[in-house]
This record gives structure tokens, C-alpha cells and sequence, in this order.
């Protein structure tokens, strides 16, 4: 299979010349705080219960709660912070992130010619595939998560829960048309008092455990979880990685705002936030006896709060997770552009929805098969607690075959030596894999189905480049050969003096 990757990137280390969003670095990280962290920003409203609450059980004792809290603090530091913010956001193509962009910056520097490259080519189409099943899951999970939090002010709300989550998504869909950086811009203060939320519950229940900083940045607790118990270890490390998802719609949607002002959110804001609710958590599960503990870990992050001010971070924790949908609806449609452009989808109607930045678009077909995906999750799986069986296995998928990606570029783009690129692309693949392994085990309990979808995604993409490519050769065989033209064209045509557009 070949590509062609027409207006493909100039090399990687030139930044954003493309088409870098315009805008002052604080009104850049304002809407991006507003569009692409929302899918990791509302992790932690079922990452911790999944981890010790969900299909595999923990119980919440000092040696999980520090392991867990060690194997989060570590992933995100590699996984978000190192491996994607600091790293594989470097490789754009003209300012455009995700697989696709690594896809088309590789093809470019081998011209195709390598034997690895249709191997290569496969490998970025099927992480694209996979994306896609994120951005249908991702919503669902988002949504029903946070509106699930009103069965802990009151059980009486649980019939309402289904149709409450599909009017919001609903609604959701419906202001996609008005552009991500009015959508942003609507959104970026709400995240930010969400953020300083989590920051504050966080606070206010590790001032009674201090030492739980020092237990969370001792990577010996995760090592001492896998000793004292390697099975259990391995199967919490597919909920585990929820608290990472989205990592990999950070780079899908840097066209929207750029590398700076998304780098620049989350190391001074979104992590520290997300941290110290992780380790609110952690410390709440500490300080109540085994029965209260057993009790509070099946909706941990909604008991941060006092009962009073419950029902506020109920309605507050709904509209992140509207936000965090955003993120991976940004990143399709990013995603779908870059696949029209490289052959493998048919034309879509693209509208630009902003005068100054390239990359805020909206693509009505994919909007509303999104929605009708999303909502199919919805009535299919019931609960957030099922969904994240299926949760997890795209994202680590995707996470995996980007390291291979990244390999590639390491090597044939920027010609890293191989003591630096080795050891980062080993970390990577070890922890990635490791992963991908642990959420392998999910797949009869619903990860058939982003593995299903994937599937579907790759034989269509696939398909169509194929049949393009079929269509083009036959075209050449009846085309004039330029220089038949030329010599033809010099004897016989006509010159007018002047010049001429011509629109081809």
C-alpha cells in the first residue's frame, strides 16, 4: 500500500509553520484548557473506583491505595508529560497532530522506498482506526460518569440517569458547529474552576496524610504492589490507565491551539490539579475504617465532598465531562481531515470555523455518526462501570503503535544517536505494552467493541487508498505522456501575451 503525502509536513524540528493559531499564550492555554484536556481532566472521576471497585477488585488498604497512587503518578509523568507533551508533540505536520501526522512526516523522509514503510503505513492507519472507537467510547464514559453522581445525593435519581446522559450528549453534538474556539472559549473558564476544584477536595483530605506525597512519588510502592502480588498488579493496570486516557487527544488536537500553550497548561495547572485529587483520594480511603472504605471506594471522587456541596460537584463534574467529549470530537475531526488529505477517505464537507487558525474545523457527516454512536454505547452498556471494560483498550492500542511511530522518527527524521533513542523508546514500549497487555483482558467484558470498531475504521481506510490508487494507475495508462504533450504543444499551440491562473 502506498500513500501520498501531498502536502505533507516539513520536517518536524521547524515547529508550527503551517498554520500556528494566533493569540497570546494565556488566551491559547485558556481555550485549550476548554477543549483538550477535558478527556483526562475528568479521569479521576472513575479511574480511582475502577482501579479498586470494578471488575477486578482491590481492596483499599495502605499497600493498593500507595501502589496505585505510585503507578498513576509515574504513568503520567512518563506517558503524558514525556513521551507526549515534551516529545511526539514535536512531530507535526504543519502544526497537525496524531498518528496520521507521524504517518505522513515518515513517508515523506523515506519517499516510500523502504521495504518497512507498508508496515509502517498499516500501523499509523490502524492507531487511526482505534482513535475512532476512543472518540465514540470517550463521551459515552465521560458523561454517564458524572451524571451517575447523582445517585450519591440521592438513589432516587437512578431511573433518570440514561436519559439525562443522552439529552446532554445530544446537546452536546448539536453546538459543535459553532467552532472549537468559541466552544473553547465558553468552556476554558469552566475547566478552570473544575481544576481548582479537584485541587481543592484533593487539599482538604491530604492535610490529614502529608506523607502521601512522598508514598505517591516513591516508585518503590508500585514495585512492592507487583512483589507482594504480580496478577492482581498486572489487572489493576488496565483501570489504572484511565487516569492517562487522553493523553494521545492532546496530540490529535494540537492543531487547534498549538504545542506551547497546551504544554504550558498542563505542567502548571491541569497536572498539579489532577495529582492532588488522585492523592484527596487516597487519603479519604486512608483515614475511614475497612467497612467505610469498602463503601465510599464504589463513587470515591463524589464523597470528597461534604454532603452540602455534593450536588454542586455533581452538576460541575456533568459539565466537564461535556468538555471532556470535546477533546476527542476536536481530535476526529483533525484526524478525518488529515485522512482525506492522504487518500484514504472519500472528500467530506469541511467548514472552517475560525479566520485565523487553519486547524478549527467542523465535519458534519462525522459529528453526527459520532453521536449516533455514542449514544448506541450509551443504551447498549447502561453504566460507566461497563464501559470501562470497554474503555482503555483503543487508547493503549494507539498509545503502543505511536511508540513504534516514534521509533521511526527518532531514527529517519531527526537522526537521534541510539543511547538517547533506545532507552526512551524501551521505557516507552514497556509501559505501553504492559498496558495494552492488561486491558487485553477486558475485551470479553465489552473490548471486543473498540476493537470491533477499529477493525471496521481500518477495512474502509484501507479500501478506499486501495481503489484510489487502482482508480490512478488506470487514469496514467490513458493519459498523453508529458513529454509527447510538450513537443506536441510547442509546435501547435497558440501564445497570448500576458499571464494566467489556471484552477486545477
Amino acid at each position: 500500500m502506498n500513500i501520498s503525502a501531498s502536502g505533507a509536513a516539513e520536517d518536524a524540528t521547524q515547529g508550527h509553520a503551517g498554520h500556528a493559531p494566533q493569540g497570546s499564550l494565556a488566551k491559547l492555554s485558556l481555550g485549550a484548557m476548554g477543549i483538550v484536556f477535558g478527556d483526562i481532566g475528568t479521569s479521576p472521576i472513575y479511574a480511582f473506583r475502577e482501579t479498586f471497585a470494578g471488575h477486578h477488585q482491590l481492596s483499599p488498604d495502605a499497600m493498593h491505595i500507595y501502589g496505585v497512587l505510585s503507578l498513576i503518578f509515574w504513568s503520567m509523568m512518563i506517558i503524558v508529560t514525556l513521551k507526549y507533551v515534551t516529545i511526539i508533540m514535536r512531530a507535526d505536520n504543519k502544526g497537525e497532530g496524531g498518528s496520521l501526522a507521524l504517518l505522513a512526516l515518515i513517508n515523506r523522509e523515506t519517499g516510500g522506498k523502504r521495504r518497512w514503510t507498508a508496515g509502517i503505513v498499516i500501523l499509523g492507519v490502524f492507531a487511526t482506526a482505534l482513535f475512532y472507537g476512543d472518540s465514540m467510547i470517550t463521551p459515552a464514559i465521560s458523561v454517564l460518569s458524572a451524571v451517575e453522581g447523582l445517585t450519591t445525593v440521592n438513589r432516587g435519581f437512578e431511573p433518570f440517569v440514561i436519559p439525562l446522559a443522552v439529552g446532554i450528549l445530544v446537546g452536546l453534538f448539536a453546538i459543535q458547529s459553532r467552532g472549537t474556539a468559541r466552544v473553547g472559549n465558553l468552556f476554558g473558564p469552566v475547566m478552570i474552576t473544575y481544576f481548582t476544584t479537584l485541587a481543592v477536595l484533593g487539599v482538604t483530605h491530604i492535610v490529614a496524610y502529608p506523607s502521601l506525597l512522598l508514598e505517591m512519588l516513591n516508585p518503590g510502592n508500585a514495585l512492592a504492589f507487583y512483589i507482594a502480588e504480580p496478577l492482581p498488579a498486572f489487572i489493576a493496570m488496565g483501570s489504572v490507565v484511565l487516569a492517562v486516557t487522553g493523553a494521545e487527544a492532546l496530540y490529535a488536537d494540537m492543531g487547534h491551539f498549538g504545542r506551547r500553550p497546551i504544554k504550558y497548561a498542563w505542567l502548571t495547572y491541569v497536572m498539579p490539579a489532577l495529582l492532588l485529587n488522585y492523592m484527596g483520594q487516597g487519603a479519604m480511603l486512608l483515614s475511614q475504617t475497612p467497612e467505610m472504605a469498602a463503601e465510599t471506594v464504589k463513587n470515591p471522587f463524589f464523597f470528597l465532598a461534604p454532603d452540602t456541596l455534593r450536588l454542586p460537584l455533581v452538576i460541575l463534574a456533568a459539565v466537564a465531562t461535556v468538555i471532556a467529549s470535546q477533546a476527542v470530537i476536536s481530535g476526529a475531526f483533525s484526524v478525518t481531515q488529515q485522512a482525506i488529505q492522504l487518500g484514504f477517505i472519500p472528500r467530506l464537507r469541511i467548514l472552517h470555523t475560525s479566520e485565523t487558525a487553519a486547524g478549527q474545523i467542523y465535519i458534519p457527516l462525522i459529528n453526527w455518526a459520532l453521536l449516533a454512536m455514542v449514544i448506541l454505547l450509551v443504551l447498549m452498556f447502561q453504566s460507566s462501570s461497563n464501559l470501562a471494560a470497554a474503555y482503555g483498550i483503543a487508547v493503549t492500542g494507539a498509545m503502543a503503535i505511536d511508540t513504534v511511530l516514534l521509533a521511526v522518527v527518532f531514527f529517519s527524521l531527526w537522526k537521534w544517536p541510539a543511547w538517547k533513542a533506545v532507552p526512551l523508546i524501551a521505557l516507552f514500549a514497556l509501559i505501553d505494552f504492559a498496558y495494552f497487555g492488561a486491558n487485553l483482558l477486558k475485551v470479553p467484558d465489552g473490548g471486543w467493541f473498540p476493537l470491533l470498531v477499529g477493525a471496521i475504521v481500518f477495512t474502509f481506510l484501507t479500501t478506499w487508498a486501495a481503489g484510489r490508487k487502482l482508480m490512478l494507475d488506470r487514469m496514467k495508462e490513458a493519459t498523453l505522456p508529458i513529454e509527447v504533450f510538450v513537443k506536441s504543444a510547442s509546435s501547435s499551440a497558440a501564445r497570448v501575451p500576458g499571464t494566467a491562473v489556471f484552477m486545477t
